[in-house]
């Protein structure tokens, strides 16, 4: 192979984290930022990124009773103002539709034909799926109504991060009516516990299941639960959220029903992930040479590199990498089978295996001339560095790859766990909380600090006040009994503390 790059990815994380992002993402040819401001172009590699990623969500959705359906891209304003606690908490991002039509005036369109009413594009769909849950639900009989719709949103974003905030953004939200309380609360945590089930095994990303103070709560919720997870530099990422809306969306959309006693209020629930699990997965494992996948979610999972130094040697090589490659797609991981590709491209084979590596293919198999004579192939794995090579009796590669794949997907997971382990800490004290979240080198200020366990029983002021201070919040209030920890007294107020909350500096 030709010699790459000290790093392939300058300039390094430790070097400047949000730059490094940035670099992964352009090197993998993930995506890029479109012609419109805060709005991103998906390219293919990316794409089938979270096409694995909704697939194999939307399996999970349908196995918990789950049906897809579809709901309109606009959103009358008038709908928004019947639920005032939620409009206000997107009020500040929302785009607004207000004419219809254009025309050419002085040799520029100008928007004409103002519609008799606004409408906004949706930032999320509580509003416009409650006016159809009030059309659908007539009866307690209709009850359940398990819905989940796989779009687009926008929310005007001012600061925007391929992956992580853009204006528009792919997601799933589900959208659920019940009977009861009880049989809504079900719900809400059944979904939870499926985005912390996701993340862990299929993104081999460890995420602290827990639920929002009020300062962070969806907006219109009565409780929000929310999956939290760590990444490279530190912070958090909110890789998903269910909320437990009780009546507030069913009594501003009017969804009730002929109950068994009398007429009531449905009781909803709404929940939802984003393309963001592909920034989190990106800076939860990736390192300095490019992007690393786990294998359940990525693309491809094995790509064969045929290595061809003379023209002679084309046709053996490239049919022994076409029968390796059939071998391989006939292995089932996970259900599915093997994805394999044989790159025949007319390049370099340095300047192939670079490619994949920035691309995170968790394996990468090389043949050649040499490698025919001997029965074996060269074969690297993504989560080790590029220069360990293995060579590999051919017939070996084909037993043995499912527990390489899966052997790379544990390995992803368990290195996550342990940094994560590793940047968390219980803080007992304002003073050690502050130096905590305070950088000590401040060419460097943006890999620092952690996860911080701290006994709290502070309110929303408190909350913000240490945000405006510090930039952290209280990301949960952890669902795991031994994080939760035992009572004690609060860092900030001094008031008596249920048990300790997770406080981290976040995207």
């Amino acid at each position: 192979m030709a010699k790459g790059p000290k790093n392939a990815i300058q300039p390094s994380r430790e070097e400047n984290f949000p730059e490094w992002y940035q670099q992964v993402v352009r090197a993998a040819d993930l995506a890029e930022n479109s012609e419109v401001r805060g709005c991103m172009v998906i390219k293919p590699w990316g794409y089938g990124l979270w096409e694995n990623i909704q697939k194999q969500l939307d399996k999970w959705f349908k196995d918990t009773g789950h049906k897809n359906a579809y709901f309109p891209l606009l959103i009358p304003v008038s709908y928004l103002e019947k639920e005032a606690t939620h409009v206000e908490g997107f009020a500040t991002e929302c785009a607004v539709v207000t004419h219809h039509r254009l025309e050419l005036k002085d040799g520029k369109m100008v928007p004409s034909g103002e519609l008799t009413e606004p409408y906004v594009i949706r930032p999320t769909s509580e509003t416009i799926i409650g006016a159809a849950f009030a059309r659908w639900v007539q009866s307690y009989r209709d009850l359940p109504l398990l819905i989940n719709q796989w779009a687009n949103v926008m929310r005007w974003e001012m600061r925007p991060r391929l992956f992580l905030r853009t204006a528009e953004f792919l997601w799933q939200e589900g959208h659920t009516a019940h009977e009861t309380a009880e049989e809504a609360m079900v719900e809400t945590a059944r979904m939870h516990e499926v985005y912390e089930r996701f993340l862990t095994d299929h993104l081999a990303v460890p995420v602290i299941a827990g639920e929002k103070t009020e300062a962070e709560r969806f907006p219109g919720a009565l409780n929000t639960f929310t999956v939290e997870a760590m990444v490279q530099d530190r912070k958090a990422i909110q890789a998903g959220t269910s909320h437990f809306l009780g009546q507030n969306f069913s009594k501003a959309a009017n969804i009730e029903f002929e109950g068994r006693d009398g007429r009531e209020f449905a009781w909803t629930t709404s929940w939802g992930v984003s393309t963001r699990l592909i920034g989190t997965l990106l800076m939860a494992h990736s390192d300095d040479d490019g992007l690393v996948l786990p294998p359940r979610v990525a693309p491809t999972q094995v790509v064969i590199v045929p290595v061809t130094p003379k023209p002679e040697h084309e046709e053996p090589v490239f049919e022994a990498c076409d029968t390796l490659a059939r071998d391989l797609r006939s292995k089932s991981f996970h259900g599915e089978s093997i994805t394999v590709e044989v790159d025949r491209r007319d390049l370099g084979g340095g300047t192939k295996a670079w490619e994949w590596i920035k691309k995170g293919v968790p394996v990468r198999i090389e043949i050649g001339p040499r490698d025919l004579e001997k029965g074996t192939v060269a074969m690297t794995r993504r989560d080790r560095g590029p220069k360990e090579k293995e060579f590999v009796p051919n017939a070996d590669v084909v037993t043995g790859i499912v527990a390489t794949l899966q052997s790379i997907q544990d390995n992803l997971l368990a290195r996550a766990l342990q940094f994560r382990e590793e940047h968390t800490v219980e803080i007992e004290s304002m003073d050690e909380f502050r130096k905590f979240f305070t950088p000590e080198n401040a060419d460097k200020p943006e890999i620092h600090g952690g996860f911080a366990l701290v006994h709290w029983a502070g309110g929303v002021e408190d909350e913000e006040a240490l945000q405006k201070e510090l930039k952290v919040t209280v990301r949960c209030i952890p669902k795991d009994a031994e994080l939760r920890g035992s009572s004690g007294t609060c860092i900030y107020t001094g008031k008596p503390a249920e048990g300790r909350v997770i406080f981290a500096k976040s995207y």
